[in-house]
């Protein structure tokens, strides 16, 4: 075989294992299906997928039909550690809410490589998925988020959709050069199609890196800067000294006039993830290690599925 160990030899996390490039015992393999849309496009590794906007889809002619999202509810976060929380507190509020998750290519590009999408697909936690941009690997491709977002309302008839990246997220340690910085225009898309976006910030007090401590440095460039929409910024109840860093952050980067800002508990999120049996993690912190971050999922899960079952208008 002929490896790229380049993940190992940086020691990286997320992407830390050797990737095949070429297997002399098994030299050639067709790609099966149809498809005229290339993803991974002029690179050695390209590959035809089936895009449900596709003139072969049957799908096609649906999104030259669509109209609106009518307020369908999207949660768009950043970090992959935040679909399981998210989705597992959903569906342990209601069972019967249909959630769908939608990768980025902000991350991993396989969606086969998440163990997090295997482990929630074989509880029925989630019900599809759906990749866009070069991510690939769905139950369906899209070409970009905004056709990802029609996808999840007309095609999967969503309750609520979850969109993050996949595991791995790029970033360099300055203002702008992180890849989750694709929340802001992904928040942007939803409200343009007239959906409903909650935003699930990233809130820790366990990372080193100060630029991480409270809310990140992540959400608050993408929601002060990236983002030119208003979406609903849940906020968790935490200690006092914590929620009044959090409150200062807010107020520094003027995100209580930029977006619609809610508290809520969150700490249900224990019992949610103890009754699937789902072992989390962010970052090499698991839950007992980083509470708030997970916390702070559990407060945005609970204020989607309030908004949800009308019990709170936000």
């Amino acid at each position: 075989m002929i490896l790229n160990t380049t993940a190992v030899e940086l020691s990286l996390g997320t992407g830390g294992y050797h990737f095949v490039i070429f297997n002399y015992s098994n030299k050639d393999k067709e790609l099966e299906g149809k498809g005229h849309i290339m993803k991974l496009r002029y690179t050695p590794f390209q590959l035809k997928c089936l895009t449900a906007e596709e003139e072969d889809s049957p799908y096609h002619e649906l999104f030259n039909e669509f109209t609106g999202l009518n307020g369908s509810v999207f949660i768009v976060g950043t970090l992959h550690s935040m679909l399981a929380p998210l989705a597992s507190m959903l569906k342990w509020f209601k069972p019967s809410l249909k959630i769908n998750y939608i990768m980025t290519d902000g991350g991993a590009l396989p969606i086969q490589f998440s163990n997090t999408v295997k482990s929630l697909k074989n509880k029925e936690i989630i019900d599809s998925t759906i990749t866009i941009g070069n991510a690939f690997g769905g139950d369906i491709e899209c070409v970009n988020i905004y056709s990802g977002l029609i996808a999840a309302k007309k095609i999967l008839n969503s309750d609520v959709t979850i969109i993050t990246m996949g595991p791995g997220i790029a970033g360099t340690g300055t203002k702008y050069g992180f890849s989750g910085i694709e929340q802001g225009y992904i928040i942007d898309a939803v409200n343009n199609l007239g959906g409903t976006p909650f935003i699930a910030p990233r809130i820790s007090f366990k990372d080193d890196r100060e630029r991480h401590r409270g809310i990140s440095h992540h959400t608050l460039t993408s929601l002060s800067k990236a983002c030119n929409t208003k979406g609903k910024l849940v906020i968790p109840y935490l200690t006092k000294d914590k929620d009044n860093l959090i409150r200062e952050q807010l107020i520094a980067k003027n995100l209580f006039e930029k977006h619609n800002i809610i508290y809520e508990e969150g700490s249900d999120i224990i019992k949610a993830l103890d009754y699937f049996n789902l072992n989390v993690s962010t970052m090499g912190r698991d839950l007992k290690e980083d509470m708030d971050y997970f916390i702070t999922l559990g407060a945005v899960a609970k204020s989607t599925f309030l908004y949800l079952d009308g019990e709170e208008d936000v």
